[in-house]
């Protein structure tokens, strides 16, 4: 390396930390024999790099509703996980850029007796909002919190496996298995798992203290939630933003439109359709991340006709997926084929047959099923996904050539969560998907999980949930894993249209780091992990 090449290197380095000047930089690196918009550019990104304390940003977000609660056995949605769970709380590991899992408000954790023991040791130091110490005993209320017969956790499904959570002296906590868990550290990372603060022996989340980056300074349920850098945080080098402000703007249009204006910093679920234009803005950066995250099309298998296996798969067949992904999606997805498990996560198979648009498969199976043709409601909104009325009205046409006549019920955005999803026959949903087959399986295909959107209840299913929980043979696991993917593609109720990309935009005044593919929005943790540039 020349002297030149070790001054500019130095240089970079300072300029992040706000110690050269971008005219300087500049020409030392047309010294060294970059132009000078190659210079500029290198400085740019040097002190975009750089995490900085300070400033406020406001991020729009395509979710929020009236009915928004700081309760987290809800949390439908990205308004309230991002707010009130990345925000505002932590839970005992959390999931990093790379998928793995790390701990968070715990310490460490290590696994006995085969993994059905897990000892977790909470960090010294870690602190509620109001200077309470973070106790074993906040711990066992908070999961607790999700347990028990009445509760209507969404949860619940995904604790099943605890038969027992005590204290053990000042700072650990030890959770009994029912059978052995390997992945168990990945389940407690869940955003309803927040940590609160225990009260007359139950946790309080009504007040809102947490342990989290920030402290909640007003929330309109529908509107906004307003924070504050916690001073306290148990992490010292985060969060680099003294406050945050989430704004619900449910309309694609209008986020859109608050981005450019200036309104807002950044934005989630950008416009796909105007995402083009959107690039053309030098101001604006487009991040496009791949992960886990599915759009789908729930039918509920309790209710006629969707209780008879050979109409729903007749309606798998009557879906032109590739068109929906092209017409609907415009590449920022990959066709999917009824199975939830993301090609990125261990024992992912790919099930046959193909569900490829097949009119004469699909009048083949409704005949099967005793009818001729088929009428049938589709209830959707853009609250579920971002051109999820689109792709209603394409899956129409289509299904009509197959004898399937499709009602598609545009329903309102607000609320849809509370007047639709889990209440109508087939509707919209999405999931930001999961990184382990018992964790996506648990909270939403289990026979008694509080968000199984299908009702679906396979008995082999569930035997096998049980057993390849338990299974340390990775061989047989991963033959449990994939046969039950095998069931879910050939008898559950779900219609996966596609694995959808993350697509956010937002103002150049922001930087981050590496992004987490886990969940939308930096893994919920955009306000924790990004600073200002």
């Amino acid at each position: 390396m020349s002297e030149l090449e070790q001054k500019l290197k130095q240089a970079t380095s300072l300029a992040g930390k706000g110690k050269v000047s971008r005219r300087d930089f500049i020409q030392l690196a047309m010294l060294a024999g970059f132009t000078a918009a190659a210079g500029n550019a290198m400085f740019v990104k040097a002190v975009r790099a750089e995490p900085k304390k300070g400033g406020s940003a406001r991020f729009g977000l395509a979710h929020g509703a009236t009915t928004d609660t700081l309760d987290p056995v809800g949390y439908p949605d990205t308004f309230t996980q991002c707010a009130f769970w990345g925000a505002l709380s932590n839970s005992l590991t959390e999931v990093d850029a790379k998928g793995n899992v790390v701990p968070d408000l715990a310490e460490s954790y290590e696994p006995s007796d085969g993994a059905k023991k897990w000892a977790f040791k909470l960090r010294k130091g870690a602190t509620f909002h109001d200077g309470k110490t973070v106790t074993p005993d906040d711990v066992v209320a908070s999961f607790r919190h999700h347990m028990g017969a009445d509760s209507k956790s969404a949860a619940k499904s995904l604790l099943d496996p605890i038969a027992d959570i005590k204290a053990d002296g000042p700072e650990t906590v030890i959770f009994t298995l029912k059978d052995g868990s390997a992945d168990f550290p990945y389940l407690v990372s869940d955003y309803h798992i927040p940590i609160m603060p225990v009260k007359d022996g139950k946790s309080d989340w009504q007040s809102g203290v947490r342990t989290g980056p920030f402290v909640l300074e007003k929330f309109e349920p529908g509107v906004s939630a307003k924070f504050k850098r916690n001073p306290n945080y148990f992490k010292s080098n985060q969060p680099y933003l003294d406050e945050v402000e989430f704004i619900a703007i449910t309309d694609v249009a209008a986020r859109t439109n608050a981005l450019t204006t200036g309104d807002v910093d950044w934005i989630g679920r950008a416009d796909l359709k105007t995402l083009e234009l959107l690039k053309r803005n030098p101001n604006v950066e487009i991040l496009e991340l791949s992960g886990y995250g599915h759009y789908v099309l729930p039918m509920n298998t309790t209710m006629a006709p969707f209780d008879n296996n050979d109409v729903r798969t007749a309606i798998k067949y009557a879906i032109n997926r590739e068109e929906i992904q092209k017409k609907i999606f415009l590449d920022h997805a990959t066709v999917a084929n009824d199975n939830p498990i993301a090609k990125a996560v261990k024992y992912s198979i790919d099930p046959e047959p193909k569900y490829k648009y097949d009119p004469d498969k699909a009048k083949f199976h409704l005949k099967k099923a005793g009818y001729e043709t088929l009428k049938v409601d589709l209830s959707v909104a853009d609250a579920a996904f971002a051109g999820a009325v689109d792709a209603g009205v394409l899956i129409k046409e289509t299904a009509a050539k197959c004898g399937i006549d499709i009602n598609v019920v545009r329903e309102a955005e607000d609320a849809y969560w509370d007047n639709v999803w889990l209440k109508k026959p087939w509707c919209a949903s999405y999931w930001s998907g999961r990184p382990t087959c018992d964790w996506a399986f648990s909270i939403a295909y289990a026979k008694d999980a509080a968000w199984n959107e299908t009702y679906w209840k396979n008995p082999r299913f569930n035997e096998l949930l049980i057993q390849a929980r338990a299974e340390l043979d990775d061989a047989k696991r991963a033959a449990m894993y994939g046969e039950m993917q095998q069931l879910v593609h050939d008898d559950g109720g779900t219609i996966v249209l596609v694995f959808n990309n993350f697509v956010t935009a937002n103002s150049k005044k922001l930087a981050h780091g590496d992004v987490a593919p886990n969940w939308e929005n930096d893994g919920l943790k955009i306000a924790e992990r990004w600073w200002l540039a």
